[in-house]
């Protein structure tokens, strides 16, 4: 059955991330932590796949972890401009921009999810936030994003420019199950994948911030009795100690 064969493929990837991956999610976690006790900020990253609405907020989750998104609209239709395109590209100043209005420092540690780790945008953002003194882990698909052509005008993809890398072994093309009579594979692997990485990051914060003597705040949920007065609680606490 394909139910059962999806969660054969699942757990067959989530053994293999903690095989290829443990020793570099712990390291990484002692660097967030180092960044948390001396005042720095964990921020997220994410293209869509999950992470942004998996780990912030969360019962059990760090309230310390940041989301990081930003976007420009601009509405200014015209025909005959959008039928003989010349304008420069602009990633490069949005992303400048974006970092310059965010709460991102120096010190700080981003997460960069990306599956493809090819997009021009993520690239650049990687490029930026490392040039200014922030750590950066890109979470991607190293058998995916190698088979692909960056969009970044260097050449280079997301794996090739921040500092370190959680590969989460999704397959190229990201879905896992070959089923006969479908044209295309199904069921990613990337999202559940990226999640369980993380969280497993954020197990190693919290045991090595009360190895030094740090408790971090961590949320309840918000549904538990008194949920909403405990969270706004713990919000505060977080204000004031920063971690």
């Amino acid at each position: 059955m394909l139910t059962s064969d999806y969660f054969d493929a699942i757990s067959a990837r989530i053994r293999k991330v903690r095989r290829r991956e443990g020793e570099n999610i712990r390291h990484i976690a002692e660097i967030c932590a180092h960044a948390i006790e001396v005042g720095g900020v964990v921020h997220i990253h994410d293209t869509g796949h999950m992470l942004n609405s998996e780990l912030i907020h969360r019962a059990g989750g760090l309230a310390g972890l940041t989301p990081f998104t930003f976007g420009m609209n601009v509405h200014n239709p015209n025909a005959f401009r959008e039928s003989h395109p010349d304008a420069p590209n602009a990633t490069a100043e949005t992303v400048a921009l974006a970092l310059k209005k965010s709460n991102v420092r120096p010190g700080d540690v981003m997460f960069i999810g990306s599956v493809s780790g090819k997009s021009e945008q993520v690239v650049e953002l990687a490029i930026q936030a490392r040039e200014m003194g922030v750590t950066t882990v890109a979470i991607t698909s190293l058998a995916y994003s190698k088979e692909l052509e960056s969009q970044h005008p260097s050449g280079k993809k997301l794996y090739e420019v921040t500092e370190l890398v959680l590969d989460n072994h999704a397959p190229y093309g990201d879905a896992m199950l070959t089923v006969e009579g479908m044209d295309v594979p199904i069921c990613p692997a990337s999202g559940i994948a990226a999640a369980c990485i993380m969280w497993a990051v954020c197990a190693g914060i919290v045991e090595y911030l009360l190895a030094n003597g740090i408790q971090p705040t961590v949320f309840k949920s918000v549904n538990a009795p008194g949920g909403p007065e405990d969270v706004k609680a713990r919000g505060e606490r977080y204000k004031e100690k920063g971690y």
